[in-house]
């Protein structure tokens, strides 16, 4: 499946009384849940919730947890680190693309790491870089090259 044809999961499409459903719920579960700020959807010009395939899944999560005996405070916080991950996955994605995209488009730029003792290492073409390193892009000026 080409990227174009993904469905979005974060797009707001289910009322209520669907995403309630899907997720086993009753649909007041729902909104006790967006009242206390657990899983908030999104609202249409008229004030009606929105649910996302992403926030089914959340309420499925919640009700698994739950039924273990978290609380909704350890469930909230639980969900917070989970958008966080993600949303730092998708940076680092945007950041390896637009190294491959910078070493593709110019030549003669070198990329580096640097570790948090200051060390610098030239990398190879494709090799990937530890997390706990910074990726630095390097052109040297016309005198410099050799």
């Amino acid at each position: 499946m080409a990227d174009e044809d993904k469905i979005d999961e974060d797009a707001p499409l289910l009322a209520i009384a669907v995403a309630a459903e899907l997720a086993g719920m009753h649909p007041q579960t729902l909104r006790q849940y967006d009242r206390i700020g657990l899983v908030v959807p999104a609202r249409t010009q008229g004030g009606s919730r929105r649910y996302s395939l992403r926030h089914v899944e959340q309420l499925r999560e919640v009700a698994r947890l739950s039924a273990e005996g978290i609380s909704l405070p350890a469930i909230a916080r639980m969900l917070d680190l989970e958008d966080e991950v993600r949303a730092l996955r998708r940076r680092v994605a945007e950041l390896e693309k637009q190294v491959r995209t910078e070493m593709e488009t110019r030549p003669g730029v070198r990329v580096f790491a640097a570790g948090a003792t200051g060390a610098v290492v030239p990398l190879r073409q494709g090799a990937r870089v530890r997390r706990a390193t910074e990726i630095v892009l390097w052109t040297p000026r016309a005198d410099e090259r050799r």
